[in-house]
């Protein structure tokens, strides 16, 4: 009897400390139990309503019609004087018999603060939302792809056409060639343009955190990760693109999972136990032959098949060499710089093991190591002069007055700076002793690249 007491008393402690009005009622009506929060919230006190029946001292109670019909109601408005409050009700079972039901209040002020605070969240998810799409939108068009080469244009038409579709598409090239500009193109003219395009490079992330960042994790799925889980790339790309960067390098067992999303259209996060829907279109890149992979079995032939919906081929520069002249125009950005035609000629008959990548930080090195508004061959990379001062013999044989000019300029200054040291105050220093300015020495310095 005195465990039973005990029991009681602590189950009156529990709901005491509930911060909700609790108000009980056994299968005759009678009050049983009122906390005190019930009491702030309608002004009844426990001696006038315990141990009474619920509608002798609330006429208009309804409670009593809830247990009598055996279903809860929620969000019941009541007003107690000039006490206003919001009420669920619900019947208590006992071995599917009603034995009584109960009753939670909330005020009206806290109910129009928590509605606040759930307005203001939405509010706040909306706007991370829009972010979230700001950040991860497409910056590049069609429009946006210089060249008038036949078989860049082939492939651009080709990319147009499926742009529209669902179909997921494989894009090969070489580093360089603009494999990631086509995607999001794609991305653009799709009917997707409105949602995420999200990028992710699979070789620049290692194997062990790519899983995580592809699909995510759920709150303590493993040691170290976030407190509150963390969103994964697929889950972010929803209903946009999502575009794998050099596939190729994408582990083996990370494949097979990739594969089923591809396959059912939902994903689980890594500690997670629900599946989730997702609408997400794959663009995936590669400068790997992905077929002499399958066969050598470091990628799986049934994820190929997937990806490989649509195989767009981006030709290297070295094959459209007729589209350099524009792209190295387009490259100087409207600066008031022009190119030798000597320069040109070296362009044009370089390989450009690099494409288009090699191409504009070339032009972009030659822009600020140029001494006027000309680029010369001088200016260019020494990746670029030295093959071609290789094949020319003359170079070798007979210097021009530019180049000895140089070399004793080169000579003069390293000489300078094994005295002066290169300290900045060592190179006023040196400056000093030339004859020059610091700012002449800092550029002459760095266009004869002599190391400081």
């Amino acid at each position: 009897m005195q465990s039973e007491r005990k029991r009681i008393g602590w189950l009156e402690d529990i709901i005491e400390s509930v911060h909700d009005g609790i108000l009980v009622i056994d299968s005759s009506g009678i009050v049983q139990l009122i906390n005190e929060e019930y009491t702030n919230i309608t002004g009844v006190q426990k001696e006038q309503i315990i141990g009474r029946p619920l509608l002798q001292v609330r006429p208009g109670a309804l409670l009593p019609s809830v247990m009598k019909s055996g279903k809860p109601r929620e969000g019941v408005f009541r007003k107690e004087r000039d006490m206003e409050y919001v009420v669920d009700m619900a019947p208590i079972y006992e071995n599917n018999e009603i034995i009584g039901a109960v009753s939670i209040c909330k005020s009206i002020t806290e109910v129009y603060v928590l509605s606040k605070e759930l307005k203001q969240s939405k509010q706040r998810v909306n706007q991370l939302e829009k972010t979230v799409r700001r950040i991860h939108q497409a910056k590049y068009s069609f429009s946006d792809i210089i060249g008038k080469d036949p078989s860049l244009q082939k492939v651009m038409t080709q990319a147009k056409r499926i742009a529209h579709s669902d179909l997921n598409i494989l894009i090969n090239g070489e580093s360089g060639t603009g494999k990631e500009i086509f995607a999001q193109a794609i991305h653009q003219e799709s009917n997707r343009n409105a949602f995420p395009f999200v990028p992710v490079n699979c070789a620049s992330i290692p194997s062990s955190l790519l899983e995580s960042e592809l699909f995510g994790y759920e709150a303590g799925a493993f040691t170290n990760s976030k407190q509150d889980g963390k969103i994964g790339l697929f889950e972010l790309a929803d209903k946009g693109t999502l575009f794998l960067d050099e596939i190729g390098d994408m582990p083996l067992e990370l494949q097979a999972k990739l594969l089923r999303v591809l396959q059912e259209g939902t994903f689980r996060k890594i500690g997670g136990l629900i599946e989730q829907e997702i609408d997400v279109r794959i663009i995936a890149a590669t400068n790997k032959d992905l077929v002499n992979m399958t066969q050598k079995e470091r990628f799986r032939e049934d994820l190929f098949y997937r990806i490989n919906s649509v195989h767009l081929i981006i030709p290297p520069l070295r094959d459209r060499k007729d589209d350099i002249p524009e792209l190295a125009s387009f490259f100087l950005d409207s600066q008031n710089v022009q190119i030798e035609e000597k320069v040109m000629d070296t362009l044009l008959q370089y390989d450009w093991p690099g494409n288009i990548r090699e191409l504009k930080n070339a032009i972009h090195y030659a822009i600020n190591i140029a001494d006027y508004n000309t680029i010369t061959f001088d200016d260019l990379p020494q990746s670029i002069k030295i093959p071609f001062l290789q094949e020319n013999d003359n170079l070798n044989a007979v210097q021009s007055l530019d180049t000895l000019i140089q070399e004793t300029e080169r000579k003069a200054i390293m000489e300078a700076l094994q005295q002066t040291g290169v300290t900045v105050n060592g190179k006023k220093a040196a400056a000093a002793q030339l004859g020059i300015s610091l700012a002449s020495l800092y550029n002459k310095i760095a266009k004869l690249q002599i190391e400081s």
